[in-house]
Order: C-alpha cells, then sequence, then structure tokens
C-alpha cells in the first residue's frame, strides 16, 4: 500500500522542491501541477531540477486563481494522473508548495494503512459551520460567479447585487445537498475515482464551475455520494485568522507545530530555515507517535485572534487602530481625578504622593500646559506638556499617558478651568476613580485680590461649567467610578472621604490616617458666597454654607488637634 501526493506550486520552487524530494523519498508517487501563470523559463527550470527523482512526474497546467475553478481542474487533472500511473496507490494526499511534513512520511503509510476504508476531508452545510468569512454562505451555492473576486472586485459585487435584485436562484443539480470544507484533504482510492468517474461529473463540474471558491466545495460535496467512512477532518494542520486568511508559519513556532502531532501543516513560511531543517528529518529525530490533535493548539490561535481583534486594553497602534466607541478598554490601568482637593487643601498634591506612593500630577488639562508630577516637561512615552499637542487628541494624551506608566498608579487635578474636551471620556472609562468638591473652585476667587465684578463673571462661568461636567459624571452611561461632595459637606468631616479614597488608590492593609492635610483658612468665605449672592450670582454648588462658616475653621496659627479615627 502506497500514498500518493499531489502538489500544487505556484511559488517558492526550491521550497517545493526539497518537500517533494522527501515525499519521494519515503516511497510516495507525487505528481506536481505548476500555475500556468508562471513564465515557462521558471517552470523549464523547476522541471528539470526534479528530472532525476523517481515516481515523481508533472500534470497539465492550468491558471490557477483564487476562488475560481483552476483550482478544481488542476486537482482533479493530477489526481486522475496518480490513479492512472500508480496502482499500488490506496490514499491521495492533497497538499501545495507551502505544506510541510511535519511527522515522518512512513507514519503517515502506517496510519492511513491502518484505516483503508476512511476518507479525511473536511464537509460539512453551509448551517453547520461558523468558519465562512465574506457574507456569502448558501448564496455561494445558488449564485453565479464569473468573476474573480481578487481581479474584479467591482464587477463581483455589482453581478452579486443585480442577482439578489433578481431573486435569481440557481438549483443543485442530481440531488447534491452542498458542502464546504478545507481544500486540503486525504482521499481513498475508491472515493476519488468515483468522483472523476462519475458519468454525471460534466453536469456537475458545470455547476460548480459558477459556484463561488469551488475548491473548497466541489470535493467536499460529492464526497458525500460514494465514501464509505468519511472522517470530517483535515490531516493537514491549516489555521485562519479572523478575516479568512491562512496564518503562516515562521520558525519560532517550531514548538507549537510539534505540540499539534498533525502530518502536514500549511502555510510555511519559504525562508523558515529552522522548520524546514528541522522537520525534513530521519525518523529517529521526529516526533512521537500519536493522534494528530490540532485542538490542543487551537487556544493560542484563539488568542491570537482575540489580540488581532480587540487589542489589548488601553493600547491603539498602527496595525489596529479601532472606531471610535469600539475600543477594547479606553485605558490601561486604574488612575485617579481629583477636583477641588488641590483647591480646599495646601500642598495636597505632596500630601497624596507621600501618601499612596502614586505619582501625582497638578492639572494635566491645564490651558497653558500640562502639569506633569516634578515640573517635568517630557513623561514616559515622550508626551510633552505642550497644550497644543496635547489638545490635539486629549483622549489619546490620556491613553498614553496611562500606557506608558503602566504599574504606577497616576494621579491629576482636573477642574473647571482646564480644557474640558476630556470630560466625556473620563466619564465613560471604567478605570477612572473621580472625586469631586463641588464649588471647591471659589477658594481661589476667595483668596485673590480681583475686582469683585471680575470675581462675580469668573464664578457664574466656572459653576456653569462645572455643573455641565457634574451632569456628565452623573450620567446613565457613566461608568467611572464617581464620588462627588458638596463642598459644605465635605469640610464638616474629611477624614471619611479622604480614607476612602486612600483605599481605593492603595487598598493593601496599612495604618489609618490620623491628620488630614492642611485645609485653607476659609475665614470670611461664607460671606463671600453672601456678596456673590447679592451681586446676583447664585453659587448653588458649594452646598448650604453658612456666613458665619469660617467660625469652624481652627485658626492658621493656633495648634492644630489630629482628627482621630478609631
Amino acid at each position: 500500500m502506497s500514498v500518493g501526493v499531489v502538489m500544487l506550486v505556484h511559488t517558492a520552487f526550491d521550497r517545493a522542491e526539497q518537500v517533494a524530494r522527501h515525499w519521494a523519498a519515503a516511497g510516495c508517487p507525487v505528481v506536481i501541477h505548476v500555475d500556468k501563470q508562471v513564465p515557462r523559463a521558471a517552470f523549464a527550470a523547476f522541471e528539470r531540477a526534479l528530472a532525476d527523482v523517481p515516481q515523481l512526474s508533472f500534470s497539465r497546467r492550468f491558471r490557477c486563481e483564487w476562488g475560481t475553478w483552476g483550482l478544481v481542474a488542476a486537482t482533479q487533472a493530477t489526481s486522475e494522473q496518480v490513479l492512472a500511473s500508480f496502482p499500488e496507490v490506496r490514499h491521495v494526499y492533497l497538499t501545495s508548495g507551502a505544506c510541510l511534513p511535519l511527522r515522518p512520511v512512513s507514519e503517515l503509510i502506517d496510519y492511513l494503512a491502518d484505516r483503508p476504508q476512511t476518507d479525511f476531508i473536511e464537509s460539512a452545510t453551509t448551517s453547520e459551520v461558523p468558519w465562512t468569512v465574506g457574507g456569502l454562505e448558501a448564496e455561494r451555492f445558488t449564485l453565479r460567479f464569473p468573476f474573480p473576486w481578487k481581479r474584479h472586485r467591482f464587477l463581483f459585487d455589482r453581478y452579486v447585487a443585480l442577482q439578489r435584485l433578481l431573486r435569481v436562484e440557481r438549483k443543485v443539480p442530481g440531488g447534491l445537498v452542498p458542502h464546504i470544507g478545507s481544500q486540503w484533504w486525504c482521499l481513498t482510492r475508491q472515493t476519488l475515482s468515483a468522483i472523476l468517474q462519475d458519468p454525471q461529473r460534466q453536469l456537475f463540474e458545470r455547476y460548480f464551475r459558477r459556484v463561488w471558491i469551488p475548491d473548497e466545495s466541489y470535493f467536499q460535496t460529492l464526497v458525500r455520494q460514494y465514501a464509505i467512512n468519511i472522517e470530517s477532518r483535515s490531516l493537514t494542520l491549516s489555521k485562519f485568522d479572523f478575516q479568512g486568511k491562512p496564518h503562516v508559519f515562521y520558525d519560532d513556532h517550531l514548538q507549537l507545530l510539534r505540540r499539534s502531532d498533525c502530518f502536514v501543516a500549511r502555510k510555511i513560511w519559504p525562508h523558515a530555515h529552522r522548520l524546514y531543517d528541522a522537520f525534513l528529518t530521519d525518523p529517529a529525530r521526529a516526533m512521537k507517535k500519536t493522534e494528530p490533535n490540532p485542538g490542543k493548539i487551537d487556544r493560542i490561535f484563539a488568542k491570537a485572534v482575540t489580540r488581532r481583534t480587540r487589542g489589548r486594553p488601553g493600547l491603539y497602534m498602527h496595525s489596529r487602530y479601532p472606531r471610535k466607541g469600539r475600543e477594547y478598554g479606553l485605558t490601561a490601568a486604574p488612575y485617579s481625578v481629583f477636583q477641588g482637593f488641590a483647591e480646599l487643601f495646601e500642598n495636597f498634591e505632596d500630601w497624596l504622593a507621600k501618601a499612596t506612593g502614586a505619582r501625582v500630577h497638578g492639572h494635566l488639562f491645564a490651558p497653558d500646559r500640562a502639569q506633569f508630577a516634578d515640573k517635568m516637561t517630557v513623561m514616559n512615552g515622550a508626551l510633552s506638556d505642550s497644550a497644543s499637542l496635547r489638545d490635539y487628541n486629549p483622549d489619546a494624551f490620556l491613553t498614553n499617558l496611562i500606557w506608558n506608566t503602566r504599574g504606577e498608579r497616576q494621579c491629576f487635578q482636573f477642574g473647571p478651568g482646564d480644557t474640558q474636551a476630556i470630560s466625556p471620556r473620563l466619564a465613560k472609562d471604567p478605570n477612572a476613580q473621580i472625586s469631586v468638591i463641588s464649588g471647591a473652585w471659589a477658594v481661589p476667587l476667595f483668596r485673590s485680590n480681583a475686582d469683585f465684578v471680575d470675581l462675580r463673571k469668573a464664578a457664574a462661568e466656572m459653576q456653569k461649567v462645572e455643573s455641565a461636567y457634574l451632569d456628565t459624571l452623573r450620567a446613565t452611561e457613566t461608568k467611572a467610578r464617581v464620588r462627588i461632595w458638596t463642598m459644605a459637606e465635605f469640610i464638616e468631616a474629611p477624614m471619611e472621604p479622604l480614607q476612602t479614597i486612600l483605599d481605593e488608590i492603595d487598598p493593601r492593609p496599612q495604618h489609618r490616617l490620623a491628620e488630614a492635610p492642611r485645609m485653607a483658612d476659609l475665614t470670611g468665605f461664607g460671606q463671600f458666597l453672601q456678596n456673590l449672592k447679592n451681586q446676583g450670582m447664585h453659587p448653588y454648588l458649594m452646598g448650604d454654607f453658612p456666613v458665619d462658616q469660617g467660625t469652624v475653621v481652627q485658626d492658621r496659627d493656633a495648634p492644630r488637634k489630629p482628627y482621630l479615627v478609631r
């Protein structure tokens, strides 16, 4: 018993020659088809290079183009030649010039000898397969496809649209049930000869000539008419990405291919010298004898598809820049946003950095520049503090900052005086921890020495901006973790909210806070708010702030007692 090998070759003739010699050396008859589009000189050189190999011949040449009948015609011609020239062949194995045997050919021969009536071909109806890509499943059998998809895409699409408009529906001849599957099969002589000698072959060919991608359906359908025992799987390891394009194997896939235990793999990169050296070797160095099981590496390919389609959270790159709203995670890691804290507490940024060990920035979206921690002008990832560069794409600025500082918690200040274009992104980001003391923007105005008319205008504008920001944070589509306090309720008991915030930044057990950061002197702040009201501006975001609020704030020169939390 022997195995006949059919090879479809159109490029990388040096590798095809190497593999053909490997098959022939193991006693397998080989018939090679070379694409008619290959120049005659290149074909003649390839033919001369293999002239010394016994039991190797070349078939009649056909023009082969992806998705067209030429691939089926080439397979038919080579298969007929194998069956006619080598009567000892009991199985015919279809391969390409980019295929590489992974196990000794003798193991494949023994494996097939133990299964003399089994056909190995992927064959399933369109309703049973999830891998069809391109929107044509049942329609590939009911419409006509006279135009090559790759060369004449416009004509292909227009003709499909016309047939749909006219409700064209071809009938499948001879009671066939269309099946699809991988092009790479291994069929018994009995089944293959029955397909090629079928009295209705011309009828079937006329039908399949206008089927889309007939090399994935012609043999897969007709095998159901004659096979005694079908195993709907291919002995060739062939993986495809989410776009339906075959994965190419390189040198660094060596161990992956070994784990598959498959007999043959495609597509192999022609310059993968390590793979060819490792697998076209003697049986003593081959893989262990076991059942082919490509499922063992399916998890890796599934992970690769996920990485390609979804990417990594918070990482955008040229090869996978997602549409807005379809990102896989807006940012790469949790971060904290503080509004009103730096205005209410003195040296809040230094205190927070010391208390948590996080990197605490100032107002990253200040109008003049990005206030990086430690007055840096350039951050990780070559992020500049330039306001114009930042504002060109504020979302990307934030995303890059978080991605390039992974492993270190980032905190920054935000307020109504900052550029507000980033507000919707902050609200929608699950990684954002946003803490707001509403109305605290009034403290710097209170402590300034500006004219009261200017203060009233500035306060009105600040309140309008912050009110819109709070509405964004309270929207139903908000995914950030948001905490909002009015200024009045926060200063009554600041320790509890501060402790909660710090526990979120650093959840590890640590000593409890005994003292809050030093609060700004608010003596007279209540009267300041009343003056704004008297001038016609209603400051409502601070909460119920009494006119004499300053009396409850300790004198800055008096000894301060710690806030004890028990």
